[in-house]
């Protein structure tokens, strides 16, 4: 536990805190949470109590708890469900699922399937005649989530284009900035890859390491679990073409 409060743990959203906290406060942190948590398991850390305002909890939500459990998957078709878990699913949809998520599904569904988003005014659209206008659009990031216009891509290119737009910009932008909505509000901000000063040190190696593997501390993911190594080489063949050129990392005929 000191080591994945100190240094988080690679591909999950657990971040380092060791440049937050001091050695003594995550060591602290740590006894509190298996004493309080795991060996007293004291009354003061449940939840589901009449003065956090679930009354009766154990009784009256008891038709959720198989989906709150994950032994009934929450996207069962309702024609298979008996009345009480049909009644169980709307009780769970209305009072749990904001904690408990999604509990368990039968069909994952896409990975990763974002959808950057934008507030024009005026019925603009940038999309409309491929010109952004920060003046008359709602935004200065609009224009950054336009997709860049390259001519004469690779197979290859082309590919890791689609993959860039379809996974990587969400965070980095579609033209590879970070400056988009997202991005500008994350910490830190997602790496500029249009930035020279940065991209002079880039090397192939470097760049899909932290591709695959992530980079702790930041909301840099590892995409080793869903991107193939075909995928990765794409993705930095697109981004050594439309952002600055990466060494090792050659352009195809």
């Amino acid at each position: 536990m000191l080591m994945t409060v100190t240094h988080g743990s690679d591909g999950t959203a657990m971040k380092a805190f060791e440049n937050t906290l001091t050695k003594e406060e995550i060591a602290l942190v740590v006894d509190f949470v298996r004493t309080e948590f795991m060996e007293r398991k004291a009354e003061n850390t449940r939840y589901h109590t009449p003065e956090n305002g679930w009354p009766d909890h154990e009784k009256q939500y008891a038709p959720a708890f198989p989906f709150a459990r994950g032994e009934i998957p929450i996207d069962t078709p309702w024609e298979s469900l008996t009345p009480e878990q049909q009644q169980g699913k709307r009780v769970f949809m209305q009072s749990c699922i904001s904690c408990h998520d999604r509990a368990k599904v039968l069909d994952e569904g896409v990975i990763w399937d974002p959808r950057p988003v934008s507030y024009p005014r005026n019925s603009y659209s940038h999309r409309a005649d491929g010109r952004a206008d920060a003046v008359t659009g709602a935004t200065p990031y609009a224009e950054h989530d336009v997709a860049l216009e390259i001519a004469d891509l690779t197979p290859l290119e082309k590919q890791g284009e689609a993959l860039w737009l379809d996974n990587c910009a969400f965070c980095h932008a579609a033209n590879g900035t970070g400056k988009n909505w997202i991005g500008s509000f994350l910490e830190p901000h997602p790496r500029n890859l249009t930035d020279p000063a940065f991209m002079a040190s880039m090397t192939r190696e470097r760049l899909r390491h932290a591709i695959r593997e992530g980079l702790p501390g930041t909301t840099m993911p590892a995409w080793k679990s869903v991107l193939s190594e075909a995928q990765l080489e794409a993705v930095m063949a697109y981004i050594s073409r439309a952002f600055h050129p990466v060494a090792g990392i050659a352009a195809e005929d």
